[in-house]
C-alpha cells in the first residue's frame, strides 16, 4: 500500500515523494530516545499539496484504510513527536518562505519550514524580535516551535509561542483549509453556522466547553507556562469571543496541520545588563528568585546552572570556564539579564537586584559589556557540553527534562531531583530557567544495557511523580509527544484526559494526524520504540545550550 501511496501522490504532487530505505530510516528518529521508520516521505512544495495529501489519507481513512500523517521541521523535538509509521511531510525543504514583514503592525508572517534562526536575524535589523525563541533556534523551524508552544530563557518576562501568535493556516484533516484568530461573538456565531467541518468543529468545540467548566477550572496547572495536554483553557473568552488558535499551539501535529504563522513581534534591547550570582544554599535561591519576581518589571531572563554542570565542565574542558567561576564551585549559579530600553530604567531595576543579593549576603558579578556579558553567559551556554558528551555508548539522555513546578517549590524540586538521581546511582548536570521552576535534566545512560533501558522507565515514573506531586506540570515548553503523554491522566485525571480524547476526535476522527502523540499514548507501547542507541549528533554543528 505504501507504495501504491507514493505513486499515486508522486502524480498529484508539486513537492517529491520518496520510500527509498534510507530516506525512511533517516527520519526514523528526532531528537528524542525512540525510533520508528515511516513508510513514506513527502516533501510539500506548498499548502496545495499538504491540502491534497490530507485528502487523500481522509478518503482512504473512511474506507478503513489509515495512514498516519506526521508533519516535522527539522526534527529536534526531544519528545518523539517528529517521528511516525505513515507519512513522514517535511516543511523546510520548500515551504520555508518569509511572506510578509510588517513594519507598521510589527507582525511577521512565515511558513512553517522556516529556520527560526534565520527570521531572528532579520528581525534584529528592524530593531524586533520574538521573544520565546527555543535554546535550538539555530537549527529549528519556526513550526517546530509553532508545535510544541516552545519556550527559552527570555520566557520568564515575556512567555511562550502562544502569546505570539496572532493567526494560523491551518489544513484539516480532511483537506479543508482554515484561518484561525481571536474572533468576536458574532463572528464566531457565524462560524457555528457554516455547514463545513470547520462548522463542525466549531460546534463541537463550543458544547465541549460550556459542558466542562468545572472539570475546566479545577484541572489547569498552576505554573507560570504550561504545554501539556491540549491549550483549551484560552479558546473561548468572557465576552464569548473564540479563537482555535491557542488550543493548535503546542498540539504538535495532531489536530491539524499549519501551513502559515503570523506572529507579534517586540521591540529588541540589545544593551543588556548581566549579573551572575553564585548561591551556596537552595533555600536562598529559591527566596532570591521569589524577590526578582516581585519587581515591578521582572528580568528579560532568571537562569540557572548547578554544581554538577561545574564539576563536569571542570573535568571534561576545565579551561572552558576558566576565571569565570571560582572553586569550590557553588551550589547554583544563576544569570539575571535585565533589558529595559532606557539606561536609566534599567540601572534602577539593577539597583533592586543589587540589593536582594546583597541582602542575602550572595557574591556577584554584574557586565554590560557585550563581550564580558558574552563570556558570562558561557556558564550557561556551557550546558552543550553535556548534551554533546559521549563515553562509549553512555549518552546524556532527554528522559526527565522539562518539568516545571510554582516558583515556591524550586528548592523542593531540585532536592527531589538529586534524592532520585541518588537512589539510582546517577549523575546528571542540572540546568534550567529558574525564574520559572523549570528544569532540564538530562542523566547519562546507554541503552544498548538492558538495565539502563529499564531504569529510563522507572526514572520517568519517579520523575515525573515528583513534579506532578509539588503541583507541577510535566511539561513546560517540549511538550507531550510520545514520551511524555503517558503521563496526561495522572496530571489532570481521568475527566480531563477524557476531553483531550473528546478534542483530538472532534479535529480528527479517524486517528490520521501524528496518532500516538500527546493522547493515546501508553507506556507499553513506547517501551517498543526505545532506541537501542542515541545520538545527538545534530547536535554538533550548533551545540545548544538546552
Amino acid at each position: 500500500m505504501s507504495y501504491k501511496a507514493a505513486h499515486y501522490l508522486q502524480e498529484h504532487l508539486t513537492g517529491e515523494v520518496l520510500t527509498s530505505v534510507d530516506a525512511r530510516r533517516y527520519f526514523s528518529t528526532d531528537g528524542s530516545v525512540f525510533s520508528v521508520v515511516p513508510s513514506l516521505i513527502v516533501y510539500p512544495q506548498d499548502e496545495n499539496d499538504v491540502r491534497k495529501t490530507a485528502r487523500f489519507t481522509w478518503q482512504l481513512a473512511e474506507r478503513g484504510r489509515v495512514i498516519p500523517v506526521t508533519a516535522r521541521g527539522s526534527g529536534t523535538d526531544q519528545s518523539g513527536a517528529a517521528i511516525g509509521s505513515g507519512i513522514i511531510m517535511v516543511f523546510p525543504a520548500h515551504m520555508k518562505r518569509l511572506v510578509e514583514l510588517d513594519s507598521k503592525n510589527n507582525t511577521v508572517v512565515v511558513e512553517p519550514g522556516m529556520n527560526y534562526g534565520k527570521i531572528q536575524q532579520t528581525l534584529h535589523t528592524h530593531g524586533r524580535f520574538l521573544p520565546p525563541f527555543p535554546a535550538s533556534m539555530d537549527y529549528s523551524t519556526v513550526g517546530g516551535a509553532i508545535a510544541n508552544n516552545s519556550g527559552g530563557e527570555k520566557s520568564v518576562k515575556y512567555g511562550t509561542t502562544k502569546d505570539y501568535v496572532k493567526e494560523l493556516r491551518v489544513v484539516l484533516a480532511n483537506g479543508e483549509i482554515i484561518e484561525t484568530r481571536r474572533l468576536s461573538k458574532r463572528e464566531f456565531s457565524k462560524k457555528m453556522g457554516l455547514i463545513s467541518y470547520e462548522g463542525e468543529i466549531y460546534r463541537a468545540l463550543d458544547t465541549l466547553i460550556e459542558e466542562n467548566q468545572e472539570v475546566l477550572s479545577r484541572a489547569r496547572p498552576n505554573v507560570s507556562k504550561n504545554s501539556a495536554g491540549y491549550n483549551i483553557w484560552d479558546v473561548k473568552r468572557r465576552d464569548g469571543s473564540f479563537d482555535l488558535t491557542p488550543l493548535l499551539v503546542g498540539s504538535q501535529g495532531t489536530l491539524g496541520i499549519v501551513t502559515e504563522i503570523s506572529l507579534k513581534t517586540v521591540s529588541y534591547n540589545p544593551n543588556t545588563t548581566l549579573i551572575a550570582a553564585f548561591c551556596d544554599d537552595l533555600r536562598i535561591a529559591e527566596d532570591i528568585v521569589q524577590e526578582l519576581h516581585k519587581l515591578p518589571e521582572k528580568p528579560a531572563s532568571i537562569e540557572l546552572v548547578d554544581e554538577n554542570l561545574l564539576n563536569f565542565i571542570d573535568t571534561t574542558n576545565p579551561n572552558q570556564l576558566k576565571g569565570l567561576v571560582d572553586k569550590p564551585f557553588p551550589k547554583l549559579v544563576l544569570l539575571v539579564e535585565f533589558d529595559n530600553p532606557t539606561d536609566r530604567v534599567q540601572k534602577k531595576f539593577v539597583k533592586s537586584a543589587q540589593k536582594i543579593l546583597d541582602g542575602y549576603e550572595v557574591t556577584y558579578k554584574i557586565e554590560t559589556d557585550e563581550q564580558k556579558k558574552e563570556e558570562l553567559w558561557k556558564i550557561r551556554r556551557s550546558t552543550a557540553t553535556v548534551l554533546a558528551h559521549n563515553d562509549g555508548n553512555v549518552k546524556a539522555l532527554p528522559i526527565i527534562e522539562d518539568g516545571i513546578v510554582p516558583i515556591d517549590k524550586l528548592q523542593e524540586y531540585l532536592d527531589g531531583v538529586y534524592a532520585l538521581l541518588k537512589r539510582h546511582h546517577l549523575s546528571s548536570a542540572i540546568w534550567g530557567h529558574a525564574g520559572d521552576a523549570n528544569l532540564h535534566i538530562q542523566p547519562f545512560l546507554d541503552l544498548s544495557q538492558v538495565g539502563d533501558r529499564q531504569k529510563v522507565f522507572r526514572l520517568m515514573d519517579e520523575y515525573y511523580d515528583l513534579v506532578i506531586g509539588l503541583g507541577g506540570s510535566t511539561s513546560a515548553e517540549h511538550n507531550d509527544g510520545r514520551l511524555r503523554g503517558a503521563y496526561l491522566t495522572k496530571l489532570y485525571g481521568e475527566e480531563m484526559y477524557n476531553l483531550f480524547e473528546k478534542i483530538k476526535h472532534v479535529f480528527d476522527p479517524y486517528g490520521i494526524l501524528n496518532p500516538g502523540v500527546k493522547v493515546g499514548v501508553s507506556l507499553e507501547e513506547i517501551k517498543q520504540l526505545l532506541r537501542s542507541e542515541f545520538s545527538g549528533q545534530y547536535h554538533y554543528e550548533h551545540l545548544p545550550h538546552g
